[in-house]
């Protein structure tokens, strides 16, 4: 990374822990490495507040821009909620409540490893998964199969991973959006700061 900006290691090292403390990179470790993620939930929060509806457009085409042009199949998210695990829980699992900040759409499953996940609006079926592993209140993993159109159908499974970590009064919640293909359609990933803003606005 150090190779594409006229600065030390250890400048870009400075002005990424910067951005980090801020929010507006996560990281991940693998192994060895540290991998540095953007995290466009803070952003689409000051968006939602500041961007008016006709420059809206505009921005949304910009943002598939980028979606497109990235090749990074690891997404990951990361908020701050004012909230206790528990009610953050209950809202990532509760159909009804889900609805409320997730276009609309009902997550519906037994929420036990192996158990069918579903995701439905009254006009059918939205998508379809199965639970790998479930710790309440603190971690969430599962599969994800996108049925909306024929188009994300042929994109096959994709993996979701919810983890909530206590933080003074409030919660850390990190999504990581993974085992998606090299150029992956943006449907699949694209809505998850939308949906984040929702939860934060609502539990808030």
């Amino acid at each position: 990374m150090q190779e594409r900006f006229p600065m030390t290691r250890f400048g870009v090292m400075k002005h990424l822990r910067l951005l980090e403390e801020a929010g507006l990179v996560v990281t991940r470790r693998r192994g060895r490495e540290k991998l540095h993620f953007l995290n466009p939930v803070p952003i689409r929060l000051v968006h939602d507040r500041w961007v008016s509806k006709y420059a809206e457009p505009w921005a949304a085409s910009l943002s598939d821009l980028k979606s497109q042009l990235e090749t990074t199949m690891e997404k990951v998210f990361e908020i701050y909620i004012k909230t206790t695990p528990e009610r953050l829980w209950r809202a990532i699992t509760d159909p009804e409540i889900r609805s409320r900040y997730n276009f609309g759409a009902r997550v519906t499953s037994d929420w036990t490893p192996g158990s069918r996940v579903e995701m439905s609006h009254p006009g059918g079926l939205l998508g379809e998964g199965e639970i790998l592993e479930i710790d309440p209140p603190r971690r969430l993993v599962q599969t994800m199969t996108a049925l909306w159109s024929d188009e994300v159908r042929s994109e096959g499974a994709s993996r979701v991973t919810w983890e909530i970590e206590q933080v003074a009064d409030s919660c850390r919640l990190t999504v990581i959006h993974d085992e998606l293909r090299e150029g992956a359609n943006p449907q699949l990933y694209g809505g998850w700061p939308m949906i984040l803003s929702g939860l934060k606005t609502w539990l808030e």
